[in-house]
């Protein structure tokens, strides 16, 4: 007789599977949220009550069938719309890998929602209309997952329905994306010729179109290769708090307590210690309350080391012999996402992990235009969405990876000092080059600083 699953082991078979972050991206009506209700609907990721919700509600527009596109567009704006202008994330698992996926907006005034959205993926579906092809919104996504470093890309050529399933649609407009995206540096295009409305090559294989012998949408993110192993990364400890219980127990235990941002430390290594250089060597590792001998990214520990340094929150914990430049001269790619613009010689707070310095805008070199990837010299300011490159000066020292390292350590916020308004998402280094091609931060000695932000 076979033993039931019970709610336990269904957790723990979760545990031990894979997750994997991705977006969806694509022009207006290209059908993303559709993609993505059918891919909760067919993998049986809906709950009922959810799909009776859907149906209610497609009913009362006066659909006969349900719109799958609901079950992601939870914003009544969008509803009453017809469109994404939010990023919609959603939660779901097959016995094979678990997945958080992000559903951005299509339209070109929302590009900064798409830039929140795929910061974090690991994998980025862009969908297209077999009858539009390759259109200008396309190429600014392709471009976005380049600037972004996502590692995988999917072209979803959707609506195959609506061109007969042909096979010379699909095979055009997969050649012409995938010759841009790897002249933009993405590093892996997968191209499927689909139907999110109808189903074909989401979940299940396509009886319409037996001339493509790829994987569904679906087998593709349960199966290409996610690399969680980041041991050979930059070892990056961004120290969040100082842990000093004075106990009698442990009347001398001093802690640094975070999250480790990237690579792997173990007791007995040698660390230094950002932005001051002092070194020292990791003498323990906590863990739950427990000590372990290694820990690795994403965990969170306090780390215990064998001299008193003076750190505080902010500091940067790394490996003696991988030490990331240090400096107050930055250059770096950036999105603005806020209304007010960005302009040269303003005044921002940059927050980089734990750490929060004051900052002065001091040029504006350029304003990329993602239609032909040219740059606009000297803008003067960067208004919503614009994505441009930006030189800053930090009051205090930082130590940055490049983006193309690192995008947890090489990643940071431009915020308003006055109300903390999130103003600008910063990458460090150079857009659209190779990994380790430029360096983040230039080591420079500070100027006079006669008001405190003139540095």
């Amino acid at each position: 007789m076979t033993t039931p699953t019970t709610g336990t082991d269904r957790l723990a078979d979760l545990s031990a599977t894979t997750l994997l972050r991705f977006a969806t991206a694509g022009s207006v009506d290209d059908g993303k949220s559709t993609l993505v209700g059918r891919l909760l609907h067919d993998s049986k990721s809906v709950l009922t009550d959810q799909l009776e919700a859907v149906e209610r509600a497609s009913l009362g527009r006066g659909q006969e069938a349900p719109d799958l596109a609901l079950l992601t567009d939870g914003l009544r704006a969008e509803r009453e719309q017809g469109i994404t202008i939010d990023v919609a994330y959603r939660y779901f698992a097959t016995p094979r890998r678990r997945f958080i996926l992000a559903d951005t907006p299509g339209h070109v005034q929302y590009t900064r929602n798409m830039v929140t959205g795929a910061s974090t993926a690991e994998l980025t579906v862009i969908l297209v209309d077999a009858r539009n092809g390759v259109v200008e919104q396309t190429r600014r996504h392709a471009a976005l997952a380049a600037l972004l470093r996502v590692p995988h890309v999917v072209l979803a050529v959707n609506k195959m329905d609506l061109v007969d399933y042909a096979e010379p649609v699909f095979a055009k407009i997969a050649e012409e994306f995938t010759a841009y995206a790897l002249n933009l540096g993405v590093p892996e295009v997968t191209t499927i010729p689909i139907s999110a409305l109808a189903g074909d090559n989401v979940v299940e294989p396509s009886a319409n179109m037996d001339w493509y012998g790829g994987p569904t949408v679906l087998e593709h993110l349960e199966t290409v290769p996610v690399s969680h192993d980041l041991a050979g990364c930059h070892a990056r400890f961004p120290v969040q708090y100082v842990i000093r219980p004075q106990t009698a127990e442990h009347p001398d235990y001093r802690g640094y307590a975070g999250q480790i941002a990237a690579g792997t430390f173990r007791v007995g290594e040698e660390v230094a210690v950002l932005p001051s250089g002092r070194t020292s060597k990791v003498v323990g590792i906590d863990l739950l309350g427990t000590p372990v001998d290694v820990a690795w990214t994403p965990q969170s520990v306090t780390l215990l080391l064998e001299d008193d340094i003076d750190i505080s929150r902010g500091d940067l914990i790394v490996p003696a012999g991988d030490v990331p430049a240090v400096g107050q001269d930055i250059e770096a790619t950036v999105c603005h996402v806020a209304d007010r613009p960005l302009t040269v010689g303003q005044r921002v707070l940059l927050k980089h992990t734990t750490r929060t310095v004051k900052a002065i805008v001091k040029e504006i070199p350029s304003r990329l235009t993602l239609d032909d990837l040219s740059q606009h010299p000297e803008p003067g300011s960067l208004v919503a969405n614009d994505i441009g490159k930006v030189r800053l000066r930090t009051a205090e020292p930082l130590a940055l990876d490049d983006y193309a390292d690192s995008r947890r350590t090489g990643s940071f916020l431009l915020i308003d000092p006055a109300d903390g308004t999130t103003l600008t998402a910063g990458m460090a280094g150079e857009a659209f080059a190779p990994a380790g091609s430029s360096s983040a931060v230039t080591p420079a000695a500070a100027e006079p600083d006669d008001d405190g932000w003139d540095f």
